[in-house]
């Protein structure tokens, strides 16, 4: 889940009035005036903000007959608020989220088809492992536009100092290679790593990409949990870190990425794996003259990580469909999608909005590393389970929590989520 799900932003509420949409004149009817549609934004910093406020009054000012009213959400309150409007008939018309919500949505009939509505220019854009995060039952519910990918965000005078080499932006290190690096990085009480794994689960699932690793199959039209060692690796890997080579902090395991960075820019970790995102907080908060350096996602038999890309959807009762998509379509161009992802310090998902972000930043502060991070994120099994949540909160979390800190063994974690997947995949 995105990171502003944690935000404590300063929206106001969206009441149901306000979300009365789905209000875009029949464009049949030539004595209704102009198509008026609403829009959804969940958009809460300062830069993504007036970045989506600019586009739709660009819009507006160039489209006279396709008018948006532009709506401020909360990503806090925005799924309830989007279901009571769902089942009250009056959601409105287009509405940002992101793919691991809409599927249950998708599902109930409230949004609409996007496959024939949208452009083959915008499709070809976008990689079929991302649509894949947004297609239910063969019916694409969204448009992948945001995505937060994996990254290493590391201190550039201790990698100097140590002899470790910053990897292309193109490239890089493969887990051998960052494990040896993080045993290079520590020295006395100063780690080569900080993982904060407050909330283990989401980054677990994420990273087990790296060595095939689904957690959730199918088997004869059911979801079973099985755990073997594509499942594991990354798990193992950090444990062993940990407890073996003594190479990452275990007072970091607690913390959250931010809760991180003070012990970061004192020296005491080298390397913070995270978000994407984590690179704004670097910029507004490091120390003048610190030196850091974003490397790209790890490389395990793929670098492959899991995608739940911000999305931008119909809902199925818009009588202005065509022209809801029309604005999308102007929306996501390629370079407003790069306006839009600079904004949130996040990653687009299409190939020449990345080419569009690079020129626009010339690379720098990592947007080089992230740019090209793109084509490392696609779909994961467990984004397509409905009992996931509940498997994550009540099973996943615990247990890997009690393996991080060394209460439980491998086996035993093993067989926690094993278990967990039995009890709640009935």
């Amino acid at each position: 889940m995105f990171r502003r799900l944690a935000a404590v932003t300063a929206a106001a509420v969206v009441g149901l009035g306000v979300l009365a949409g789905c209000s875009g004149s029949d464009p049949g009817d030539d004595t209704t005036g102009p198509v008026k549609l609403r829009f959804l934004s969940l958009a809460w910093q300062k830069e993504s903000l007036q970045a989506n406020k600019d586009l739709v009054a660009k819009w507006n000012a160039e489209n006279p007959n396709i008018q948006i009213e532009y709506v401020q959400g909360d990503w806090n309150s925005v799924h309830d608020q989007l279901l009571t409007s769902f089942e009250g008939g009056d959601a409105p018309d287009i509405f940002q989220y992101e793919s691991a919500a809409i599927g249950e949505f998708s599902k109930q009939g409230y949004l609409a088809d996007l496959s024939s509505l949208m452009s083959s220019e915008l499709k070809g854009q976008i990689s079929p492992g991302i649509w894949d995060t947004v297609t239910f039952d063969n019916k694409v519910a969204g448009i992948p536009f945001l995505l937060e990918s994996q990254v290493i965000i590391a201190n550039k005078k201790l990698l100097d100092a140590a002899g470790v080499a910053v990897p292309p932006a193109t490239g890089g290190w493969t887990w051998d290679e960052f494990q040896a690096n993080a045993q290079k990085l520590t020295a006395g009480e100063n780690y080569g790593v900080a993982w904060a794994l407050k909330s283990p689960t989401n980054r677990v699932m994420n990273l087990s990409l790296n060595f095939d690793g689904k957690f959730f199959y199918n088997e004869g039209g059911k979801n079973v949990v099985k755990i073997g060692d594509a499942e594991t690796a990354v798990p193992k890997r950090i444990h062993d870190m940990l407890y073996t080579a003594k190479s990452a902090s275990p007072a970091a395991l607690g913390m959250s990425g931010a809760d991180s960075l003070p012990g970061f820019f004192a020296g005491k970790y080298a390397m913070l794996p995270g978000s994407v995102s984590l690179r704004q907080q670097m910029v507004e908060q490091a120390p003048a003259g610190f030196e850091w350096v974003t490397i790209p996602p790890l490389k395990g038999v793929s670098s492959n990580h899991a995608a739940n890309p911000q999305t931008l959807s119909i809902s199925e009762d818009s009588k202005a469909k065509k022209q809801a998509m029309q604005f999308l379509e102007y929306f996501l161009n390629p370079a407003n999608m790069a306006t839009l992802a600079k904004g949130d310090w996040l990653v687009p998902t299409g190939t020449k909005a990345n080419e569009e972000l690079v020129k626009l930043t010339q690379g720098k502060q990592g947007w080089d590393v992230a740019a090209d991070s793109a084509k490392d994120l696609t779909v994961s099994a467990f984004q397509k389970v409905p009992g996931y949540p509940e498997w994550k909160t009540k099973y996943a979390t615990p247990a890997l929590q009690q393996y991080f800190a060394n209460k439980i063994t491998l086996d035993q974690l093993k067989t926690q989520l094993t278990d967990g997947g039995k009890a709640v995949l009935k």
